[in-house]
């Protein structure tokens, strides 16, 4: 995807602890860096993540996560990671996201990450909240596929 296909992005700098002897960023920070920049994707909406757990006693199960490697991100880097929903199911959500240096429309690496809205006592899926799908198709909409 492209940098303007993106409506949402969230900054770090890459700090020394996520980097390896090479000093480029362990492969496993990647999926931190998407789980922080969804998280903020959530509050910019603005949705209650959390309110919605507490009320309905459903949360999201990640049933997949894919990361590409494009070049390497290193310690004190400033990175902006992209987040848009680019399919919405019955009770899924799936997550594109993308790393760019920061001011920079070179894709560093890209990702996507699929939850499932689950009932916490059954483990069975559950239907999405109509209150998030309608905040999505505001800041998202013109991309995203919707299934019945």
């Amino acid at each position: 995807m492209a940098r303007n296909d993106f409506s949402f992005f969230f900054g770090f700098r890459v700090r020394y602890s996520e980097v390896d002897g090479q000093m480029i960023v362990f492969n496993a920070h990647y999926l931190t860096y998407f789980d922080t920049a969804i998280t903020e994707y959530f509050r910019n909406l603005p949705y209650d993540y959390r309110g919605q757990v507490e009320r309905t006693g459903e949360d999201y199960h990640t049933v997949k996560t894919l990361v590409e490697y494009y070049a390497p991100i290193s310690f004190d880097d400033e990175i902006d990671v992209g987040v848009r929903v680019s399919r919405i199911g019955r009770s899924s959500l799936t997550f594109k996201l993308e790393i760019y240096p920061k001011n920079n429309d070179s894709s560093l690496a890209s990702g996507e990450v699929i939850w499932v809205n689950t009932n916490q006592k059954t483990h069975k899926s559950s239907t999405l909240p109509e209150e998030l799908v309608e905040k999505i198709n505001f800041l998202d909409g013109e991309s995203i596929n919707l299934l019945a």
